[in-house]
């Protein structure tokens, strides 16, 4: 699943719902977590039948952010009969956690005979940050992503792209170990008008290997897009090796440069993007 611009949406909010389709994002995430008020959730949570299908119109995935505790299985069983794609699991703590999750969706999903719900893991804790190859490693994860301000809080600690650094490659790292995809940018991404840091964000954090990021606003869609997309001088070059490798049983010299099996792979790879 190609997943380069995940745009959150308060799933209270008319407004940001009756654009959101229009936004071009790989992903929407209608949140019924943080951005929707205490005293809007249960109305929040009962209007998914209708706005999962009104933000997926242009063929976009839908995630749910849900809430955790006693809130929880309920957000998942109505994003699961909305017909979302999935659910993003707030505090994602454990393995176990999450397969008491996907055990309390299996008859809700067997009853509407739709396909398991994908998780998306959203590691906020310091205990969850050091167990997340075992979360990544869970069936029904299929990407990893960091709340920085969550973790912060918890380790008593500020907030700034130096300080979260670490922690997102940690994440990043294990995601990778398990082939699934992960989400984050290195540098802050908080000022969503300074679309040339957001652009150059975006070019660190592919570099890295991520494969997307959050955004909470419109304009950062393309952006992100772009980011995480080859860039023409990248697909040439893939071309050009995928072709030279065709004629050659090991390794060989292109552009004065060895290439070898992984770069070949790395080349396919992209090409496939």
């Amino acid at each position: 699943m190609k997943l380069r611009s995940l745009l959150y949406v308060p799933a209270h909010s008319e407004r940001f719902v009756a654009k959101a389709h229009e936004r071009g994002a790989d992903a929407i995430v209608l949140d019924l977590e943080d951005a929707v008020p205490e005293a809007d959730k249960d109305a929040a949570r009962a209007s998914l039948a209708a706005t999962v299908p009104a933000v997926s119109r242009n063929g976009a995935a839908v995630f749910v952010r849900i809430n955790s505790g006693a809130r929880q299985r309920e957000d998942a069983l109505a994003a699961c009969r909305a017909g979302a794609t999935g659910v993003m699991v707030a505090k994602a703590s454990s393995s176990a956690a999450l397969d008491a999750l996907a055990g309390a969706l299996r008859a809700e999903e067997a009853k509407l005979g739709r396909p398991a719900m994908s998780f998306l893991a959203l590691i906020e804790g310091a205990a969850a940050l050091l167990d997340a190859r075992v979360i990544a490693a869970n069936h029904r994860v299929i990407g990893l992503l960091l709340g920085s301000e969550d973790l912060a809080t918890e380790l008593g600690a500020t907030p700034t792209p130096e300080v979260l650094r670490h922690p997102k490659l940690l994440l990043h790292y294990a995601a990778k170990a398990e082939q699934k995809l992960s989400f984050g940018l290195l540098q802050s991404s908080a000022d969503y008008t300074d679309l040339e840091a957001l652009a150059a964000a975006a070019a660190e954090a592919k570099a890295h290997g991520f494969d997307g990021a959050t955004c909470v606003h419109p304009s950062a869609v393309a952006v992100l897009n772009a980011g995480f997309s080859p860039s023409d001088a990248e697909r040439d070059w893939a071309q050009r090796v995928v072709a030279a490798a065709a004629e050659h049983a090991g390794a060989f010299q292109l552009d004065g440069r060895m290439v070898d099996a992984p770069i070949v792979a790395r080349a396919r790879k992209i090409l496939g993007s």
